[in-house]
């Protein structure tokens, strides 16, 4: 971190172990982290104006700050935003919030030393992971709440994770031999002001929305098949004549599945949507993913906090790149996208449920035969809570974003919920991901009453 590009598949593979993180050893890097650094020191002792290091914050800003009280102000802001609310992140995601911070302030602009980089990646190396609840962010500044339990952690001070349990931060730091910080004028609000909860959310939501379509097409397959539908729903060259690049991919997936692009003892000319228009449905995701990727990367590359501290030009910046809307797109785009899975294979599973649409299947997929399968109720109840689930997901699938409030004395009167998007992404993949168990438990249980030797080799598998 720090000169490299961090992608997508980094961060989730630090929030699963299968990675750390390490600030680039390139001299130039290093350099520039120490000049910004610098800066900031050079600011204090000349008492020169900069917001968040001889100011006060927020709406504050126009109360000047003695120099000998400038350090003394991080350590302020760090503990009256400790008031998140809300059940705690997971290890995993306190991980990627840990490493997509390290990230941004490895760039060398925010005016943070080397000490602190290198102790959050110790943070992730060692699994002492900050408790941070999940509520409390409006997206603008930043993530200041839930990051203030991040900043917290360095200087001993609140929780961690650690083996599955939460223990005192300075307990934990302690164990590794590890110093408690002090920081030093702006690290504090460095580490505060930025969009690296809702970034790091939002990496886990793509990666787990990438994931869930190519299962959908699977599904999809399987549904077909066992319903006799018609393959030639799914031939390229109807996807040659309208060439969404999604569209055609998941077509691809699904022929690959059936195993042929044409049938000519298929039950039917044409299937209903939710089959025939599958392709369509998940092609939509497939092709928001080139575009929320460059979203997200370029959220988690970019320098996201105020004041940046920009020492190759010598300038104290004061902006808005805490301002998280694109994140706030990208999620936003994946709540629409997936919850649009959830709907489809709700429907799907509909079909395969419904003896008015199952060809021949029995009722709620019931295995019994005789009088005695009155007595037995197979799917319905199953069909009834994938319909629960499609319907909360479905809910909650409208932009974020459109909800901004005015907020903290009117200064942040423009916000981007983006915090908020990204736990409701995650939130409606949970939904789907079950949906999409029940629909495969539903397929798999229409392949055995239909017969093994009765579907394709894809279905069998």
């Amino acid at each position: 971190m720090g000169a490299g590009h961090v992608t997508i598949e980094d961060v989730v593979d630090i929030s699963r172990g299968r990675a750390t993180p390490m600030i680039d050893t390139d001299e130039e890097v290093r350099s520039r982290i120490g000049r910004s650094a610098g800066m900031i020191q050079a600011a204090v002792d000349d008492g020169r104006v900069v917001y968040g290091v001889t100011t006060g914050y927020g709406a504050s800003a126009t109360f000047g700050v003695d120099t000998e009280i400038a350090h003394d102000m991080p350590l302020n802001l760090l503990r009256y935003h400790g008031c998140g609310t809300g059940e705690p992140f997971t290890y995993e995601q306190s991980a990627a919030i840990v490493a997509v911070r390290a990230a941004s302030l490895a760039r060398g602009y925010s005016g943070v030393r080397l000490e602190l980089l290198e102790r959050l990646c110790d943070l992730v190396r060692f699994g002492i992971l900050p408790v941070i609840p999940q509520e409390g962010s409006v997206g603008a500044s930043g993530d200041l709440t839930p990051l203030s339990y991040v900043a917290a952690v360095l200087v001993g001070e609140r929780e961690v994770w650690r083996k599955g349990a939460q223990i005192p931060a300075a307990e934990a730091l302690e164990s590794f031999r590890l110093e408690p910080l002090s920081l030093r004028a702006k690290e504090g609000l460095a580490m505060m002001n930025g969009t690296s909860v809702m970034t790091a959310l939002a990496c886990s939501a793509w990666d787990r929305a990438r994931r869930l379509a190519r299962l959908a097409c699977t599904a999809t397959a399987m549904v077909s098949d066992v319903l006799g539908g018609e393959p030639g729903h799914f031939t390229d060259r109807i996807f040659e004549l309208k060439p969404h690049a999604g569209q055609r991919a998941a077509a691809r997936w699904i022929r690959e599945t059936l195993g042929k692009e044409s049938d000519e003892e298929a039950a039917r000319v044409q299937d209903p949507y939710s089959i025939r228009c599958a392709p369509h449905v998940i092609g939509v995701l497939l092709d928001s993913l080139p575009f929320t990727r460059t979203l997200i990367e370029t959220e988690v590359n970019g320098v996201n906090d105020n004041p940046l501290i920009d020492p190759d030009q010598g300038r104290y910046l004061h902006g808005g790149n805490f301002y998280g809307g694109h994140s706030c797109l990208a999620t936003d785009t994946l709540k629409n996208v997936v919850s649009n899975i959830a709907d489809l294979l709700d429907r799907q599973l509909n079909l395969l449920c419904n003896p008015a649409t199952n060809h021949g299947l029995p009722a709620n997929l019931v295995a019994r035969t005789g009088y005695d399968r009155y007595a037995h109720h197979g799917f319905k109840a199953m069909e009834i809570t994938a319909s629960a689930l499609t319907a909360e997901a479905l809910k909650m699938a409208g932009p974020a974003s459109v909800f901004s409030r005015s907020t903290e004395s009117h200064n942040q009167d423009k916000v981007s919920l983006s915090t908020i998007s990204a736990r409701e992404a995650l939130r409606i993949l949970d939904l789907t991901e079950t949906v999409a168990v029940v629909h495969l438990l539903g397929a798999v249980q229409a392949v055995d009453l239909r017969g093994a030797e009765n579907v394709g080799e894809g279905s069998r598998a």
